[in-house]
């Protein structure tokens, strides 16, 4: 299996899965014109993705999936609540949108999916843990805090995406107002490079070897931060990557 992230960041969030012969989309957070110049890079066509799975809905992560569902008959899968807010907004139509639930397992063509809730400032968001023929990987973007449900549901993966935010240091003493610092300080907000250390060690002592970092922000964090602070945790023997903001990252592949 590979994952590749086409984008990660408070601008746009977008990613693929492939494993045998199935595609499928994580978010759908860029425009349907950068996407398939994505996809192409594969070979494939939008036409040709098993899914899009949504992680919530805020418009970094759906903001491409109205184009997408209007010219191509996609399955859309994501939880309740976050499938009643893609309908409010008229995002998608109803018979292509799929309802899961958090804990649950499912399988989508060579790809087996299992959902865990994540604590964020939205409808109902979802992190994924993703199986494939030699492994898993964990997909945890979007959460305030590190949740026994999530560490539980990361734990034993071969490799993990795992949010590192920003630098409180640097959000506190930035040029935000209050009330956004609090909300990303918040345990429904984002999380910091120091917390997503924290939970890479513990995965790392559970069998985890790849982690790659996801969703920094631009104002209040670098990459060679991020980096620094989480390998400095993890120590020797493993496989470290940040995902860009606005380009496609390196691939990782079980």
């Amino acid at each position: 299996m590979i994952y590749i992230s086409f984008a990660s960041g408070s601008s746009g969030n977008c990613a693929l899965l492939r494993e045998g012969g199935t595609s499928l989309l994580l978010d759908a957070g860029i425009s349907m014109r950068r996407l398939k110049g994505c996809l192409a890079e594969f070979g494939l066509e939008p036409s040709e993705l098993a899914g899009i799975l949504i992680t919530h809905e805020h418009s970094d992560h759906i903001g491409g999936l109205g184009m997408l569902a209007k010219h191509y008959d996609i399955p859309v899968y994501a939880s309740g609540g976050t499938l009643r807010a893609l309908v409010r907004g008229q995002k998608c139509r109803e018979s292509n949108l799929h309802a899961i639930e958090a804990e649950s397992r499912f399988r989508l063509g060579d790809i087996e999916v299992a959902a865990f809730e994540t604590p964020h400032d939205a409808a109902e968001s979802f992190g994924f843990v993703f199986a494939g023929s030699k492994g898993s990987i964990g997909v945890a973007t979007d959460l305030g805090c590190v949740t026994s449900s999530i560490e539980r549901a990361l734990c034993g993966c071969m490799a993990a995406v795992l949010e590192a935010n920003h630098d409180v240091d640097m959000l506190r003493c930035g040029p935000y107002p209050q009330p956004l610092k609090a909300r990303i300080l918040g345990n429904r907000g984002h999380l910091s490079n120091a917390a997503c250390g924290e939970l890479a060690a513990r995965l790392a002592e559970a069998g985890t070897r790849r982690i790659m970092l996801a969703h920094l922000s631009h104002e209040n964090n670098t990459p060679q931060l991020a980096f620094g602070t989480v390998s400095a945790r993890l120590g020797r023997g493993f496989e470290l990557d940040v995902a860009p903001r606005t380009e496609p990252s390196a691939i990782m592949e079980l």
